[in-house]
């Protein structure tokens, strides 16, 4: 394989990524329902509370997630309960919230270090 063809592979798989995961971890909203999703599955009303946001907002959210397939739904009779399609997919957020508290934690260390 010569090395062009590695590049535009990678840039295809790259490109991927940031259609799919990246721009639906864009909003901090979507990140927290993927958070209490990861606790258990939940329906729109019960996310809604939880997150004190119109459901309407919760659902085009939700939606955004669905369609980059990183949360499933089912009928629970009238309604429709949300899941983590794979819980592998709160590895990323957990990931780089845990690396911003590290940073901030040495920051804060070199700053108390200058004073």
């Amino acid at each position: 394989m010569r090395r062009r063809d590695v590049d535009e592979q990678l840039r295809h798989e790259v490109n991927l990524l940031h259609a799919n995961l990246c721009q639906a971890l864009a909003d901090p909203t979507r990140i927290l329902i993927l958070y209490a999703l990861a606790e258990s599955p939940r329906h729109v009303s019960g996310l809604a509370e939880l997150l004190d946001a119109p459901q309407s907002t919760v659902s085009r959210h939700l939606k955004v997630l669905r369609d980059r397939r990183l949360v499933s739904s089912a009928r629970d009779g009238a309604s429709v309960l949300y899941a983590l399609a794979d819980p592998r997919v709160i590895d990323a957020p957990r990931y780089a919230a845990r690396r911003a508290r590290e940073r901030a934690l040495q920051q804060a260390t070199l700053a108390r270090g200058l004073s």
